[in-house]
Order: C-alpha cells, then sequence, then structure tokens
C-alpha cells in the first residue's frame, strides 16, 4: 500500500495530534515514532534506511501516513518514493520547539540522547540527520534553530505549492482538511503529547 500522506514536519511540532488527526480524516494507520517502540522487530529496517538502503514500502506496509521522526528525517527520499503522497509540513516557533526538545525527546539521559538501551544502534542511525552525528548539538540551540529553519526551508524549496501544505501547529482543521480533500470533523482537533504528558508518561514507564 502506497502512503498517501508524508509528514516532513521535525518531532515536537505537533507531530503527535496530527497523528491523531489524520487517522480521523481518514488516512490512518499514521506512522509516528511511538509505532517504532510498538514494532520494535523494525528497528532494522530504519538502520538500513540510514545505510542507504531503504526498503520504503516494507517500513511502511499497513500504513497510509507518516509523520514525526524517525519518518522526518528522511521526508526527501519518502516524497520521492511516494510521488502522489501530499506533503505536510508542521511547524511551529523554532525557539519554543527547541526547548520543548529539551526537555522530552532530547532530555540528557533520553534514549536518543544518551546512546544507551536496546534502541541506541536505532536512535544512532538518524541523529546523524539531525546533528552531524553529535549528541552534544542535541542541545545547541544556535545549531538546532539553524537546523529547524534550514529544514524548513528545504522542504518549502522542494515540492510545488500543490503538493506542500505548511501547517502551523495547532491552527485547526480548516486548512488541513481544504488540502486533504476532505470534509471538516465535528470533533475538536486533537491536542496531545504536550511537554508535561510526554514526561509524566516516560516518568511511568522508567519506573514500571
Amino acid at each position: 500500500m502506497a502512503l498517501k500522506i508524508v509528514g516532513a514536519g521535525l518531532g515536537r511540532t505537533g507531530t503527535k495530534s496530527m497523528q491523531t488527526a489524520l487517522a480521523m480524516l481518514g488516512f490512518g494507520p499514521c506512522h509516528h515514532m511511538v509505532e517504532v517502540f510498538a514494532h520494535p522487530e523494525t528497528t532494522p529496517l530504519w538502520i538500513d534506511a540510514a545505510a542507504g538502503e531503504a526498503n520504503w514500502d516494507a517500513i511502511f506496509n499497513g500504513y497510509h501516513s507518516v509523520v514525526d521522526y524517525p519518518g522526518a528525517a528522511y521526508w526527501r527520499e519518502i516524497a520521492s518514493h511516494y510521488p502522489d503522497a501530499k506533503v505536510v509540513l508542521s511547524i511551529r516557533d523554532a525557539d519554543e520547539w527547541f526547548d520543548s526538545t529539551q526537555a522530552t525527546i532530547f532530555a540528557p539521559g533520553s534514549m536518543s540522547a544518551s546512546g544507551d538501551g536496546p534502541f541506541a544502534p536505532f536512535f544512532a542511525s538518524f541523529i546523524d540527520r539531525l546533528a552531524g552525528g553529535s549528541r552534544e548539538r542535541l542541545h545547541d540551540r544556535a545549531f538546532m534553530t539553524g537546523y529547524f529553519h534550514r529544514h524548513t526551508e528545504d522542504v518549502v524549496a522542494a515540492f510545488p505549492k500543490e503538493r506542500l501544505l505548511v501547517y502551523q501547529a495547532g491552527e485547526g482543521w480548516e486548512r488541513l482538511c481544504a488540502f486533504l480533500g476532505v470534509s471538516v470533523p465535528q470533533e475538536p482537533y486533537p491536542s496531545e503529547n504536550s511537554r508535561a504528558e510526554f514526561i509524566k508518561r516516560v516518568a511511568a514507564h522508567s519506573a514500571a
């Protein structure tokens, strides 16, 4: 099955909410980092992708869309492999994004930042795409906000306007639904995985 939506937005730009929103709009199942944790047997496929040997059809078997990491690190390759898929770039203020990453996905001691644990080879395989292979740079505000802006510029430059939606995190349904050609749901746009929710979930997982 071919992907219909490629999410190019970096993690902590409302991607968990977007995952739920796309499922509500009929574009699920939607791949997100949580799917990697739920299906650790897929991590070798992502490591192969980092080595330039991606099997996107195997990685996304059963999915209609993808958002968040690790897919966002390979947005160009994935969009090229699925040329009919539309691209959604979720964004937010770069400094707010950096602050959020430091308290969540790139917090000192986290699986992605520490290099420890069973998922260490998987995280190492795509952190090179984000920070040139240096975990220390994940905590450098100037470097990471610069990376955020370059990422946005690169995605915008890569696609024609009719294929790309630049989506401000939290803006709601209207522009997203118009872009995808679907009706606006009666339900509110989802709001998930806030910083507080992320930290609470990680703490509960660590205590288990």
